[in-house]
């Protein structure tokens, strides 16, 4: 039997709610599985191999108070306010399961009479509109699973501070991108970001089929990791740094997401000396493995991919034209 844990953020700053979710991915002993319950107020979320000066009004997001912050895992730009809530899952390898993970959302939502289905890779809908995006990585010791829930966030301010790719909404069409997105209140009016937590933590139980304990966020934050986390991925370095001299060569979208890509070329050698890659793919892992392929090698003859990657075929067609 699993040991379950429920962990309720009393904080809305985004690097220490983030920090402690890292302390937990990191540090969580075997035979566990925690559900941890965050809000931040006024920030943007970026996915980890995104590029913040295409995704975010930068500007205009610090110039208003707001946080602007890298996640550690893949998939796209997001807006957190108080009128949305977070969730995260961490559990060892054993007992990660995103299907029974996802129903725990499923099953707090039926409280309310809401339908939740699962979309594609990393979505949740309800009548057919997208409320939450999910995504996923793995640990040295345990996996995490994270995800949003829009329930009364603020439109006008989403759209203030994110830069949506205008492929993307090509792609997709413009009144169909607005359309299908939903905050769960306009369904059911009495719903919010506070009164949902005990449902969650009801169908938790259920699902897992035992009493969970609940952690102390206090004490849990004193500890020096999660500390030192917070000031590593709060720093310019860490948001920016990578970033500062990214001039985008070649621009894509694919079915598994869209990539920018910065090339480095020693022209007279004809070699790529250095790579840089924003995406949303959901996969940070093929994005780092495409650019150590790319690094060092002829602009003139691609690099050999032996193993069917999509991804990585993928960029290395965008690069050299195939």
């Amino acid at each position: 039997m699993s040991k379950l844990q429920v962990l309720i953020s009393n904080q809305h700053n985004p690097f220490l709610n983030r920090a402690v979710e890292q302390y937990l991915t990191d540090n969580q002993k075997e035979g566990i599985v925690t559900m941890y319950l965050w809000k931040n107020q006024q920030t943007v979320v970026i996915g980890y191999n995104q590029n913040p000066y295409s995704e975010c009004n930068v500007k205009l997001l610090f110039d208003e108070g707001g946080h602007l912050m890298r996640r550690g895992t893949g998939g796209g730009a997001v807006y957190h306010d108080l009128g949305n809530i977070n969730f995260s899952f961490v559990a060892d390898y054993k007992l990660y399961d995103v299907p029974k993970q996802l129903s725990v959302i499923q099953e707090a939502l039926k409280q309310y009479g809401l339908e939740v289905e699962i979309s594609g890779r990393n979505d949740l809908t309800c009548q057919g509109r997208k409320f939450s995006g999910n995504a996923f990585s793995k640990g040295l010791k345990n996996n995490l699973h994270h995800g949003t829930l829009l329930i009364k966030t603020d439109g006008a301010m989403m759209q203030r501070y994110l830069i949506v790719d205008k492929a993307k909404l090509l792609k997709n069409g413009v009144k169909s991108v607005a359309s299908r997105v939903v905050n769960l209140s306009e369904l059911v009016p009495e719903l919010t970001s506070e009164n949902i937590k005990q449902p969650l933590i009801d169908a938790f139980e259920r699902v897992y089929g035992e009493k969970a304990s609940i952690l102390d966020f206090d004490k849990l934050v004193q500890q020096p990791e999660v500390q030192a986390i917070k000031e590593k991925i709060s720093s310019h370095e860490f948001l920016f740094g990578r970033w500062k001299q990214f001039k985008t060569t070649k621009k894509a979208r694919f079915s598994w997401g869209g990539v920018e890509i910065a090339l480095k070329v020693d022209e007279a050698q004809a070699v790529i000396t250095d790579a840089q890659i924003a995406s949303d793919c959901l996969d940070p892992e093929s994005i780092a493995q495409a650019e150590k392929l790319l690094k060092g090698n002829s602009t003139k003859v691609a690099p050999v991919v032996d193993f069917d990657q999509e991804i990585l075929k993928d960029i290395i067609g965008l690069v050299y034209g195939e």
